[in-house]
């Protein structure tokens, strides 16, 4: 029933794009000067808070480098830019999929006339987007070279473990074994089958990672593929120096699009920018400049002086300069920047390495450390000093804006609570048995707690409350700050004891937040390397549900076993404040997508009058 109900919203949605974009393309030709290509006067520039670690997307691991193969690969399909709540629209696609009655089968119906950027790999030709691309680009996430950390999302397509397990035997792995899940009938026609009902497919095929790869590119350039992506978005790499400036221009051989979008009708700001871009050809900036800059201070003054038009996330220590209690500072407003303010769907949390010798197992003892831990930390500092108040307590390890999420779920253990993590600890044996302030294991041996962490100042001083919090439950806590690719790697090794991070979901659902402690995903998605067969069992039965009471019932049940044996300690839901320059029109922070830059257009006669 929910997949003929789901076919049905997908047919009408098809039909209201086709329509619209007859609408669009009609005003288009009316109005030809709004039709014109990307500007290369017109250049945007802001600044990732954390380097990027590579732009191929069988390989990328990070929100930042996620950003820039967003805007350089195309997926199936997409999200609306402005409509809320969130609605699937075609990308590459003539029409919105069509998915069989039991949810396995998807039919994908590429537009023909789209092409890759030029490269050297396609020898002077010009090289089109075909099925074939769709179907490599996936199979490169099983191929174990390049170690996906999204298998996760896919790995359920029919026949794919057939491939795997013959590259176990051979040690080569076959991109061109038949199989069931993929089919092609014809260049532009993708049919994936599932071996089991999945009715988020369609949300998992908006990501990038997923997108269209050409064969020939990864063939030349081998592990050095994401140095040279190669893409049919809106943008291609221009230059890249590693950990300090990407440069994208825009595709010259863009297909014809045209800015369009739905905001809801009681969002006058989302109004305003469809009335002043609706129908204008897409992209319209020519160059999107970006620096790595990790330290707050002079990312905020580059904003400030005007060397960059956006900010993102405006550092936590800066956000009551920018915008005390929610709004836009008043000097602000009459220089002319905009205020976009989004609590993305995304959580900051701290796990523990549950194969650490030390905090790690299932056992009483090790639950209770945790717990106390847990207990111990007292997140309203983290949140109101260092985070400025700009978070919300997180309640469990689900986000807002995800369907799933209950706001009225609370346990005990997600409480600070210090005096009960005292005597969590003396109960299972953790006490100070040589009389220097801080706790021993229960054997006697020395217990020392070791928190990861990137070195820039907002880490040190989230680092700095985890060792005040420890230190008052008697528990010794030491640093280890490393720059971020590098913990990136030995977390997915497995190789940490704890370590702070954030989860931003690029789909509006649960799934996306409980599958990071979903067994199987250690070494991909789940960096605990929780795995505990009751929780791994309630996460399959989720798989086969669509969104209802029932599958709440189950993501609550799933909360509750996560709290009791806590592998994370749960902080915050961050608020972000963005600011853009007067001259920058369009920009809206979406919460499920990571490149928005098509959608968005510099205004040069406001910009010269500004600066003046």
């Amino acid at each position: 029933m929910f997949f003929r109900l789901l076919k049905r919203v997908f047919d009408a949605t098809s039909r209201r794009v086709t329509t619209l974009s007859i609408i669009v393309g009609a005003m288009c030709i009316a109005a030809m000067p709004s039709a014109r290509a990307a500007d290369p006067n017109k250049v945007v520039r802001y600044a990732f808070r954390i380097a990027e670690t590579s732009f191929d997307p069988a390989t990328i691991s990070d929100l930042y480098s996620s950003y820039v193969v967003a805007a350089i690969f195309d997926p199936l399909v997409t999200y609306d830019y402005l409509a809320r709540p969130y609605k699937l629209k075609p990308n590459v696609l003539v029409d919105m999929p069509t998915v069989s009655e039991d949810g396995t089968v998807f039919t994908f119906r590429i537009k023909p006339g789209i092409y890759f950027t030029d490269d050297p790999a396609f020898n002077g030709k010009k090289r089109e987007l075909v099925a074939a691309d769709f179907v490599y680009g996936i199979k490169r996430h099983f191929d174990p070279r390049w170690r996906s950390n999204v298998l996760y999302l896919v790995d359920h397509i029919e026949g794919m473990d057939k491939v795997v397990a013959k590259w176990r035997e051979t040690k080569v792995f076959d991109y061109d074994m038949p199989v069931r899940g993929f089919e092609t009938p014809d260049k532009h026609t993708l049919i994936i089958r599932l071996k089991r009902p999945d009715f988020l497919f369609l949300y998992r095929m908006t990501d990038s990672r997923f997108g269209g790869v050409a064969r020939e590119v990864v063939e030349k350039y081998g592990d050095s593929t994401g140095d040279h992506p190669v893409g049919t978005g809106p943008y291609r790499l221009a230059f890249w120096r590693k950990s300090s400036r990407i440069v994208l221009e825009a595709n010259p051989g863009y297909r014809d699009e045209v800015w369009e979008s739905e905001p809801p009708a009681n969002d006058e700001y989302s109004q305003a920018i469809a009335k002043r871009l609706s129908g204008k050809k897409i992209p319209m900036v020519g160059r999107i400049e970006i620096s790595i800059i990790e330290e707050p201070q002079p990312r905020w003054l580059a904003f400030l002086n005007e060397e960059h038009d956006v900010i993102d996330e405006v550092p936590f220590e800066f956000s009551t300069r920018a915008a005390p209690g929610g709004k836009l500072a008043a000097d602000l407003a009459a220089r002319g920047m905009k205020l976009d303010r989004v609590t993305r769907i995304s959580l900051q949390y701290t796990y523990f390495g549950m194969e650490n010798k030390v905090v790690g197992g299932y056992t009483p003892d090790k639950v209770a450390l945790r717990r106390a831990m847990t207990l111990g930390y007292y997140a309203d500092e983290e949140i109101n000093i260092v985070r400025k108040g700009q978070a919300i307590r997180a309640n469990s390890p689900i986000a807002p804006g995800a369907n799933g999420f209950d706001p009225d779920f609370r346990s005990e253990t997600v409480e600070y609570d210090p005096g009960r993590a005292k005597a969590l600890l003396d109960m299972y044996g953790y006490v100070d048995k040589d009389g220097d302030g801080y706790r021993e294991n229960p054997d006697g041996s020395k217990l020392v707690i070791t928190l990861s962490s990137a070195p820039d100042m907002e880490r040190r001083q989230l680092t700095e409350v985890w060792i005040k919090s420890m230190k008052v439950i008697g528990i010794r806590m030491e640093a280890n700050f490393q720059k971020w690719p590098d913990l990136l790697k030995e977390s997915r090794a497995g190789k940490l004891q704890m370590w702070g991070v954030g989860w931003t979901s690029t789909l509006p659902d649960a799934d996306s937040f409980l599958q990071l402690l979903y067994g199987p995903n250690s070494g991909q998605s789940n960096h605990s390397r929780f795995n505990l067969p009751a929780y791994n069992k309630m996460y399959e039965a989720t798989q086969r549900i669509p969104n209802s009471p029932e599958r709440n019932a189950i993501f609550r049940e799933m909360n509750r076993t996560f709290m009791a044996y806590s592998p994370w300690t749960l902080s915050a839901y961050p608020i972000w404040n963005n600011l853009t320059q007067p001259w920058v029109i369009g920009y809206r922070m979406n919460p499920v997508m990571n490149s928005v830059w098509k959608f968005v257009d510099v205004d040069l006669e406001e910009q010269k009058r500004r600066k003046k």
